[in-house]
């Protein structure tokens, strides 16, 4: 599988490990990553892997919640990363 560079910019490309990885590579697929990269990545992982990784992760910006919800047919709330959102109190928005 090849994969955009720019997305392990903070590591060594040569030590991720597809199969041990997943939890890192997958959701920053899905956040950074190009559209052939996101299609790479489905296609090597599968659609329920990809699911299961994103509904795990702690952390996914607004966008990629949103875009996860409407290609895995999910409602937030099923995301970890919506759930620990909510309740972690924000600062005050002035």
């Amino acid at each position: 599988m090849e994969l955009s560079s720019h997305l392990f910019w903070d590591v060594d490309q040569k030590t991720v490990s597809y199969d041990q990885h997943k939890s890192f590579i997958i959701p920053r697929v899905f956040m950074k990553g190009t559209m052939d990269d996101f299609w790479a990545v489905v296609t090597y992982y599968g659609k329920e892997v990809c699911q299961e990784q994103l509904v795990n992760t702690r952390y996914l910006d607004n966008k990629t919640l949103s875009f996860c919800c409407v290609y895995f047919n999910l409602d937030q709330e099923q995301f970890r990363c919506f759930k620990e959102k909510q309740s972690t109190p924000q600062h005050w928005n002035y």
